[in-house]
């Protein structure tokens, strides 16, 4: 089984108290559907584009269980509190084997 990975990066951040209120309901259902916070917002060196921005990665033992903790009631209920002025991009991905 290979692991999954949610990977958001934020290229606006308009309002960063409004992104609070969305961690708090965010972090405990990443938990609860088995993720771990790998990085959060820590230190960017940019190469290429030279694009130093905000960059989440959380990590979950499958990438199933990745799909199935974002189709969560727990994080749609999250992501309502994640307001406009955000740009997010956000990604599931499967780990090579």
């Amino acid at each position: 089984m290979t692991k999954g990975y949610w990977v958001s990066v934020y290229p606006a951040i308009s309002d960063p108290e409004r992104l609070t209120a969305y961690n708090e309901l965010a972090g405990p259902a990443v938990r609860a559907g088995g993720g771990r916070l790998l990085s959060r917002g820590g230190r960017v060196v940019a190469h290429e584009a030279g694009i130093t921005q905000r960059v989440v990665l959380i990590e979950f033992d499958s990438f199933e269980q990745a799909v199935a903790a974002y189709e969560s009631e727990a994080y749609q209920k999250a992501l309502v509190a994640l307001p406009d002025g955000f740009e997010r991009d956000f990604r599931i991905i499967e780990a090579i084997d």
